[in-house]
């Protein structure tokens, strides 16, 4: 069994298709086919069945391919941990993140980590709670900021890097919003924007409503802190947003109010793999992540 089989099989399950493979493996259409061919004969078993003018995985290629795709994850983590040996500064850091974040955290510390290691790469990933775990599971990314801390997962482990204060936002014109404090339950009969089902911050928020005696209602739902923002600036309800999503981005803002009834925050950790060794740039970005928050900590609260 060649290394070339793995790969040309692998593209022809993603394909589905034996030319559409070969026209991105930059191959004839025959040589695909060929090994294909001879992996199967190896086996012993059909990988493919035709389905139209397609190739479908039969239900042991199904079982084969995810091997194969964990083989070729592997070998090319194995690939890059040798570059990164030779030289650290040229390897690829691959973090995750809610979008809660991405407005001003993220591009804060990539900046001052590049100043150190001017010639690492980033690759980004947005996504909700449970997809971020599952990349970090599945070797998608290195290292994910996460909130809530998941402290019950055994596939992941990391650190609480922050706790952070949630506040309400509200239309600029409206009633509460020159307050500069104020109780949630005097926001029990607004419609709120809130996240849709599956982020992290729509069960904190739920959960505080419910604890300041109302269950809120819905007006819209979303997925971007900038979505949530517009709609809350917009006029068309209130909402709770994290400090760190509270920078401005566009001349449409909401007001912003400290909530004292109930206080309500949310844990920021920083999670990797429990079973997996982080490459060495990974671990060196790490590191200095775990600095970054423990000097803003003790100085200047991070988000100010």
């Amino acid at each position: 069994m060649e290394l070339r089989q793995l790969q040309y099989f692998l593209k022809v399950a993603q394909k589905e298709h034996v030319t559409r493979a070969a026209e991105e493996l930059h191959v004839a259409q025959s040589a695909v086919s060929r090994q294909i061919h001879q992996l199967e004969q190896e086996l012993g078993v059909d990988l493919f069945m035709q389905k139209g003018r397609n190739l479908q995985l039969t239900p042991v290629g199904q079982l084969f391919c995810k091997r194969v795709e964990n083989v070729l994850k592997e070998l090319d983590r194995s690939v890059a941990e040798i570059h990164e040996f030779l030289d650290p500064e040229l390897g690829e850091i691959r973090i995750g993140f809610p979008h809660s974040l991405g407005t001003h955290l993220i591009p804060t510390i990539v900046a001052e980590f590049r100043q150190q290691y001017p010639h690492v790469k980033f690759r980004f990933k947005q996504g909700s709670y449970h997809s971020l775990i599952k990349d970090v599971v599945s070797g998608e990314v290195d290292l994910a900021f996460i909130s809530p801390f998941p402290d019950t997962d055994v596939h992941v482990t990391g650190d609480i890097v922050m706790t952070e204060e949630l506040f309400a936002i509200l239309p600029q014109n409206h009633p509460l919003a020159d307050e500069s404090l104020i109780r949630l339950e005097q926001l029990k009969e607004e419609k709120f924007v809130l996240f849709s089902e599956g982020y992290s911050l729509r069960p904190i928020v739920w959960q505080a409503c419910l604890q300041a005696g109302f269950e809120p209602k819905i007006a819209f739902e979303g997925g971007e802190t900038d979505t949530i923002r517009g709609l809350v600036a917009a006029g068309m309800g209130v909402s709770l947003l994290p400090e760190m999503a509270l920078f401005q981005t566009n001349p449409l803002q909401p007001a912003q109010v400290r909530i004292v009834e109930p206080t309500i925050t949310r844990t920021v950790g920083l999670i990797h793999r429990s079973d997996g060794k982080l490459p060495l740039v990974a671990h060196s970005f790490r590191t200095f992540l775990l600095g970054y928050f423990r000097l803003r900590e003790n100085n200047t609260p991070v988000g100010n």
